[in-house]
């Protein structure tokens, strides 16, 4: 159990939210701990939030692959093979 000593004003701000948000001091102080302990976390990528990166696309993949002339270039020679495919 954790006790606080506030001062008045800050007691009296703490009364008014327990009010407006209608829940009890110990819910509210979780709430802003929680807040502020995430605020102190490093963000994570998108492809961490949803995940990682999917393995099975990465396996066979050139190790410069991420390098934008590269991408460039495998996406060229896809669209001629799917081009002289069709032709």
């Amino acid at each position: 159990m954790l006790s606080i000593n506030l001062d008045q004003e800050t007691e009296s701000y703490l009364a008014e939210i327990i009010a407006q948000e209608n829940s009890t001091s110990e819910e509210l102080l979780k709430k802003l701990i929680y807040q502020h302990w995430q605020t102190l976390k490093p963000r994570q990528t998108l492809a961490q939030r949803r995940g990682g990166h999917p393995t099975n696309l990465l396996q066979d993949a050139a190790p410069n692959a991420s390098l934008r002339e590269n991408r460039k270039q495998a996406i060229l020679e896809h669209i001629q093979n799917r081009h002289q495919k069709s032709n």
